[in-house]
């Protein structure tokens, strides 16, 4: 891609003011244009070198981070959005110590422990899901790793929602042997998420009950399995710019087909209550730049997305967003599915299930 190109939609990004096209230095416009010339003629990824070009761009250069994020979504995606709903299927009790989480055992969050959801409420939310349109129903379960009453109950109702609702069937279930991943790709489980959060280098500022390498070890076993690995991160947690960039390469490494980006939406009785929102506009340049680093990945809004952007979550859908949670989260509130269905509808975007490119 040409420098006037880019020099093009930075201008058009800005507006036609003089002072603000004058505000697009060449700084900004050579690492765009190399960027843009790697994804949209080349089809390659980027380096870690021109992603980390991209990363020091100044803050006048976000519109045109955004443009370009958004053009090669349309360019490797198309412009579909899959929707996805999730229910917590066990929620709270969880032995592990996850900062960031309220459903710790371990910390005096207001989160209580609750008993597995039994079929018939597991069916009811999913026919809920497919009511909105959407296409992808995730089980998520606050545990280790499930132990066989867990895993039975799942493997029981992966195929029974998936023909009665017409739904992809996910979950998420922790930690998992090879035998447990296996037993669940059988069953039809078409998407396993387990999120690797941060980067390698402050996994334990985060965690100590387990490690990075066995999240590392379960995706692993979820595409040697034969299913779609769903593999997220959590951004504000106090991780430096360097270790984001860190973890675009790791997650790389795993090859996800999906990517959900949540925020830190921080939870009383946490150890991470006090930390502030990640700010809207670095919010943004990150899903931008998650998206020009990882072109073919489903790239899901999530968690905390509510109350980091405000106002501002139709510009991720074109910053490098293709998919997104609806309704509420695990144990925080989400907005109305109808309010996203609106703005997808603004924006011209259809609704429908996506794959990652291959």
């Amino acid at each position: 891609m040409s420098e006037e190109r880019v020099g093009e939609r930075a201008s058009e990004a800005h507006g036609d003011s003089p002072a603000a096209v004058a505000t697009v230095s060449r700084v900004t416009i050579v690492p765009l244009a190399a960027a843009g010339t790697a994804l949209l003629e080349q089809r390659r990824q980027l380096t870690a070198g021109e992603l980390a070009a991209l990363a020091a761009l100044p803050p006048d250069s976000l519109p045109a981070l955004a443009a370009l994020a958004h053009e090669v979504r349309l360019a490797w995606c198309g412009p579909t959005v899959e929707v996805e709903g999730i229910v917590s299927a066990k929620t709270g009790g969880c032995p592990e110590d996850c900062g960031f989480c309220s459903q710790s055992a371990r910390f005096a969050s207001p989160v209580r422990a609750a008993p597995l959801l039994d079929l018939d409420q597991l069916l009811g939310a999913a026919e809920e899901t497919a009511r909105l349109g959407a296409s992808e129903f995730c089980i998520v379960v606050a545990l280790r790793g499930p132990d066989e009453r867990t895993l039975a109950r799942v493997i029981e109702a992966v195929p029974l929602i998936r023909d009665r609702t017409g739904l992809n069937v996910a979950a998420s279930l922790g930690i998992l042997t090879a035998g447990q991943a296996r037993r669940l790709a059988d069953a039809g489980l078409h998407r396993y998420n387990h999120n690797l959060e941060t980067a390698r280098s402050y996994f334990a500022q985060v965690v100590t009950t387990h490690s990075w390498e066995e999240r590392v070890e379960t995706c692993r076993l979820v595409r040697d399995a034969g299913m779609e690995l769903c593999c997220g991160v959590l951004l504000g947690m106090g991780e430096s710019e360097h270790q984001r960039l860190e973890l675009l390469s790791e997650l790389r490494d795993v090859d996800p087909a999906e990517v959900p980006v949540n925020f830190l939406s921080p939870r009383p009785g946490t150890p991470m209550a006090g930390r502030p929102l990640v700010e809207p506009l670095e919010a943004i340049r990150w899903i931008a730049l998650f998206r020009l680093a990882l072109p073919e990945v489903i790239l899901r809004y999530a968690g905390g997305r509510e109350v980091t952007l405000r106002e501002l979550q139709a510009m991720g859908l074109t910053s490098g967003i293709n998919a997104l949670i609806v309704g509420n989260y695990l144990t925080t509130l989400g907005r109305a599915p109808q309010d996203d269905l609106d703005m997808l509808a603004d924006l011209g975007m259809p609704v429908g299930a996506l794959s990652k490119v291959l």
